[in-house]
């Protein structure tokens, strides 16, 4: 069992919860995800990690209410016990891993829409930690959506902020506001990291492709199990079959076929549209699995 010692509502369905999880917390990085179980019954739901405390023990998640799992989940309380928290799963950012002359050399900016700016603070964090300075533009459809602003502005160098609504700074889209700051204000950037809705990531690439600026993606909104073995975030990259929740999440975002994996995306929530896709792709239907413990 897994404690909550943290719950923080950051809107009316979208809340954070910091759990104690030390082995997961210890071997965790920016970009991998874990996956809870409220019950031993319960469904599995894959959570981008969107902070961790090797010291404390803790990970922290921040997850939208939009389904049973996540809903009943949002019913627990400081105090409470969740029963399973697998992880770290998933490849960490290639930030992590790049040499340290190459990640001097790159003057990026990460782009989240809604609960996108969750997977990215981790990121901004820990090339903060790493001496190297980035921008981070929030977007939402609204203010009262807009999260995490605090947080991002004490580990980015600027934080821009934009509402589909214009109820709170720039009013536009992430992409009319990348477009803004690259083309009217003369910043330059050759490494883009965009993480949020499927749609948004989509445009985000249409647009960086635009500017020249090679851009990552992350693919977690179209992982289900976790572990390759369902078969529903089978995605193409370039020529290539791949899977988001083994392979990834992260991507090269010129690379993904968006229009597929929103096709997918939608056809996987009946079951007629999974057996579709099952005698559609035959053995590249699945992947092997991660074959993770856990922590335990």
């Amino acid at each position: 069992m897994y404690k909550i010692l943290e719950k923080r509502m950051l809107t009316d369905t979208i809340f954070e919860m910091k759990i104690e999880a030390p082995r997961v917390a210890k071997a965790a990085l920016p970009g991998q995800f874990v996956i809870v179980k409220t019950t031993q019954k319960g469904e599995r739901v894959p959570l981008t990690i969107s902070d961790y405390d090797a010291e404390a023990g803790t990970v922290s998640i921040v997850t939208q209410a939009v389904g049973k799992s996540t809903m009943e989940l949002m019913t627990f309380e400081e105090g409470d016990s969740i029963c399973d928290f697998v992880g770290p799963l998933g490849c960490p950012t290639d930030l992590c891993t790049m040499p340290e002359e190459e990640l001097k050399q790159k003057n990026i900016i990460f782009i989240a829409g809604g609960v996108g700016a969750a997977p990215i603070y981790p990121q901004v964090k820990w090339l903060k930690a790493h001496g190297i300075d980035c921008d981070v533009i929030i977007g939402a459809r609204t203010k009262n959506l807009i999260i995490l602003e605090d947080q991002m502005r004490e580990v980015a160098k600027n934080v821009y902020i934009s509402t589909d609504d214009g109820s709170y700074a720039f009013n536009g889209r992430v992409t009319d506001l990348l477009k803004k700051l690259v083309e009217e204000d003369g910043k330059q950037y050759n490494h883009a990291v965009a993480i949020g809705p499927m749609i948004m990531m989509k445009f985000a690439v249409m647009m960086t492709k635009g500017l020249g600026i090679p851009t990552v993606v992350s693919l977690n909104p179209i992982m289900v199990d976790g572990t390759g073995m369902c078969g529903a975030c089978r995605v193409t990259i370039g020529d290539e079959v791949k899977f988001a929740c083994v392979d990834g999440p992260e991507f090269d975002g010129f690379k993904v076929n968006f229009d597929e994996a929103m096709r997918r995306q939608t056809m996987y929530r009946t079951q007629e549209g999974r057996a579709k896709l099952k005698f559609e792709e035959g053995q590249t239907h699945k992947n092997g699995g991660c074959g993770c413990g856990g922590d335990k």
